[in-house]
């Protein structure tokens, strides 16, 4: 056993116990040697006890053999004199011998001190001595250090291989090595273990990548690395695209008009991928994201992300389609058709335009159900059945509107009767027969009939007009106008009759004065189509046209007659027959009438009664003259002649017919005139009367004399009016002037006018004082103031009274 454990020959024993042989020590039986082997690990600076028996034997010495060598070398022993530390034992680390036993203990210990120790130690015992070896292997262990990873590649590409090793110092084998990996999101997972470093991937993916780290395990202890991060190289994947929002067709995606669009794209790739957007095959963006603002119904289209790796030099790419949608533009058409010969409504719905196609429906109606359609939807609906002002309405919803736009349409008849009515283009080359009936929804048909049944022309909507060309055979026929409208079973009608003008007068003949202005009338009878110029001609068969200048003809003229006014008539000028012509489209026709232009009777003669000078200046000249019978006399015209020439000049024009006399003004004092007088009747001139010349006025004094003796009179009646006045104020003061005047009793005065004959009298008396002076122009009435009776005889000398006649005369 010994030989087994230290491998060495079996005289050592001998020479190791040769000292206790020499004491004179008895070994029994050396059979009875006690062998024990145990087995110590250790580690490197740290302790370790070797044991050498339970208790303390009398005589032990320790010894060691190194690993590999068959040399046993003493450490320590004791002979009974305490332990003895030999020069080896400080090689083998802090080396003491604990007290009372023979354990060592070895501090701080070194790799060096592995090896086999062998204690032997001697028992005296009461059976004598007995001998034990204690074998002790002692393994010092080494502690593995902080490892190290080495990798082949720290950015290897997809799909290549990479190896990972574990460095290590220090360590005493065996050391287990566990790999373990870190994800980004801190998942640690074990991806290797066994007692090798070396970790060899033969095909990395991107799972790879992420931080590694190494552990490395033995008896003593374990110690992780550092993190490294293993950066694998891949990509870029196929591009992902997402559309916000998102809405998925089967031609790709979809967004409506005037919304924000998102595309975002995403392609795995290490490094990061570089992208760039292609709207039709044109770059138009760089960058993950791409956002259209307001997207419009122009960036439809296919919009492809290029998903590039700048490390690798490797792209991707995909491409979508985008349809923007768009709704039609304004609200749905609605219209009304007549269909089947105009007997039923086809009610048509457009909206055209959008993408998609608007969808269209007509609301529910008492005939037939809810139809349905895209684009244009028509539905037939029964005439008759339907009632006048009916409203319908259709309904159109498209995708990008949240809100159903909506149409209505209402049928209604045309108001009224239809109307009927004819007129001629110009100078009556073509009649032209036109028919209407306006409004209602839908159009009503129109189309001309004759009178026989036969249709005439064409058929259409709202109005017709038949052009028929001008002849005198559709005179007195009629045409038939029929209209034809959904709403209605039956046709309207309306006709016409065709008739040639027919012209009459009030008179055919019309007389009238020279001078005056005559109106010829002529009055249209029947005409259909209506005359539109009734045309005159004169005397002289020429056309009147009233734009001739002067205005010798005036026309008036309305719808059934026209008037021809003939100006200032000349007897020898406008005298003769006139015609009155009116033409249509399907005749004509004409009258005379006959105008009389009389002249007016010939006014009587003049007689120049008198004509002087006003004055001895000779300016001025007063005419005064007489007509010889009784005649028409519209005025009166004077001429004068300055002699000795032979001229005669009008001084005076249109005098009154009741005018008899004329002062000429203005002459020259020193010519000699001569003056004649012509009655005028209208436009009839008279004879001029006899011609003669103004004379002299001559010397007249009465007109003085008159002068006087009103101014004479009139001084008189003031001085007798201021002396009654101061009579009458101072009768107490002059009494008997006042008594002269006025007489002594009042009642005497008043009896003078108390009786008829007095008052006869003194008339009497005064008619006799005035014939006896001139005669008196005036025409004023005359006054007698009253007298006294008779003068008193028996007044003393001195007092007789006197008598005083006051005549006072008013004049006007």
């Amino acid at each position: 056993m010994v030989h087994r454990l230290l491998g060495l020959p079996g005289f050592s024993i001998t020479v190791l116990l040769l000292p206790l042989f020499l004491n004179g020590l008895e070994i029994l039986d050396p059979g009875q040697v006690v062998y024990r082997e145990t087995r110590t690990n250790g580690v490197v600076d740290k302790g370790v006890i070797l044991e050498c028996g339970t208790t303390l034997p009398d005589v032990y010495i320790w010894g060691f053999t190194k690993p590999g060598t068959d040399t046993i070398r003493a450490v320590v022993y004791n002979f009974g004199k305490g332990p003895k530390l030999q020069q080896l034992a400080k090689d083998l680390g802090d080396l003491n011998v604990i007290t009372n036993s023979a354990s060592l203990s070895i501090e701080k210990l070194p790799l060096a001190a592995e090896g086999l120790y062998t204690c032997q130690a001697l028992y005296d015992t009461a059976e004598g001595a007995r001998l034990y070896y204690y074998f002790v292997y002692l393994r010092v262990l080494v502690p593995v250090s902080k490892p190290y990873i080495l990798l082949s590649d720290s950015s290897p590409v997809e799909g290549t291989s990479v190896w990972m090793r574990c460095g290590l110092e220090n360590g005493t084998d065996p050391v287990n090595y566990i790999w373990e990996q870190e994800s980004r999101s801190g998942l640690v997972t074990t991806l290797a273990e066994s007692n090798r470093s070396l970790v060899n991937v033969t095909w990395v993916t991107r799972n790879h990548t992420g931080w590694y780290r190494c552990l490395a395990r033995n008896e003593v202890n374990q110690q992780r690395s550092d993190r490294i991060w293993l950066d694998v190289i891949y990509g870029p994947d196929l591009p992902q695209i997402d559309v916000t929002p998102y809405s998925v067709t089967e031609r790709g995606y979809s967004a409506l008009e005037k919304e924000t669009v998102s595309l975002m794209c995403q392609a795995l790739s290490n490094p990061p991928s570089q992208y760039v957007w292609f709207y039709n095959n044109s770059q138009v963006y760089t960058g993950p994201q791409l956002t259209i603002t307001k997207i419009l119904r122009m960036h439809t289209g296919n919009y492809a992300c290029l998903a590039q790796n700048t490390y690798l030099n490797t792209r991707s790419k995909k491409t979508i389609t985008l349809t923007v949608y768009y709704p039609p533009d304004g609200t749905p058409y609605c219209s009304i058709l007549p269909v089947n010969n105009y007997n039923d409504l086809a009610l048509f719905c457009s909206w055209e335009g959008g993408y998609p196609p608007a969808m269209l429906s007509w609301s529910r109606s008492v005939h037939g159900d809810n139809i349905q359609g895209t684009t244009n939807i028509t539905w037939i609906q029964p005439g008759p059945e339907t009632t006048n002002n009916s409203v319908f309405t259709c309904y159109g919803s498209h995708l990008a509107l949240n809100v159903a736009q909506r149409c209505s349409t209402k049928t209604w008849l045309p108001y009224g009767e239809p109307q009927c009515s004819a007129y001629a283009t110009r100078n009556n080359e073509y009649l032209m027969l036109s028919c209407s009936w306006e409004g209602g929804v839908p159009r009503a048909l129109l189309w001309w009939a004759s009178d026989s049944g036969d249709m005439q022309g064409t058929s259409e909507e709202n109005s017709n007009i038949l052009v028929l060309r001008s002849s005198s055979t559709y005179s007195g026929k009629a045409f038939v106008c029929h209209a034809k409208h959904p709403l209605n079973k039956e046709s309207k009608t309306c006709v016409l009759k065709l008739e040639a003008p027919v012209l009459k007068t009030q008179r055919s003949v019309v007389s009238v004065y020279e001078g005056n202005d005559v109106q010829l009338t002529c009055i249209l009878s029947k005409n259909y189509p209506v005359v539109t110029e009734i045309t005159w001609y004169n005397n002289m068969k020429q056309k009147v046209d009233d734009s001739d200048t002067p205005k010798k003809y005036v026309l008036q003229q309305a719808a059934a007659w026209s008037n021809l006014t003939v100006r200032e008539t000349d007897g020898t000028v406008d005298s003769g027959q006139y015609w009155c012509s009116a033409i249509n489209a399907v005749g004509g026709a004409e009258i005379p009438i006959r105008l009389l232009v009389m002249r007016y009777p010939m006014p009587p003669n003049v007689t120049i009664s008198r004509i002087i000078y006003s004055s001895q200046r000779r300016t001025d000249v007063n005419v005064e003259w007489l007509i010889q019978a009784d005649g028409n006399i519209t005025g009166f015209f004077i001429e004068h002649q300055r002699l000795p020439g032979p001229l005669w000049h009008k001084v005076a024009v249109d005098l009154e017919p009741s005018t008899r006399s004329y002062q000429v003004n203005h002459l020259d004092p020193f010519g000699k005139y001569a003056f004649r007088i012509t009655a005028v009747n209208y436009r009839t001139i008279g004879h001029p009367s006899e011609i003669k010349s103004p004379a002299l006025p001559g010397f007249n004094a009465l007109p003085a004399v008159i002068g006087a003796a009103i101014g004479g009179m009139l001084v008189a009646t003031i001085v007798t009016v201021l002396l009654f006045l101061y009579v009458v104020r101072n009768r107490n003061n002059n009494p008997r002037l006042h008594d002269l005047i006025f007489g002594r009793q009042n009642s005497q005065s008043r009896e003078n006018i108390n009786y008829p004959e007095d008052e006869a009298v003194g008339g009497a008396e005064g008619e006799g004082d005035r014939g006896e002076t001139s005669p008196s122009t005036s025409p004023g009435p005359s006054m007698a103031l009253p007298r006294p009776t008779a003068t008193p005889t028996n007044l003393p000398p001195g007092d007789e009274p006197v008598n005083v006649t006051i005549t006072v005369m008013a004049s006007s």
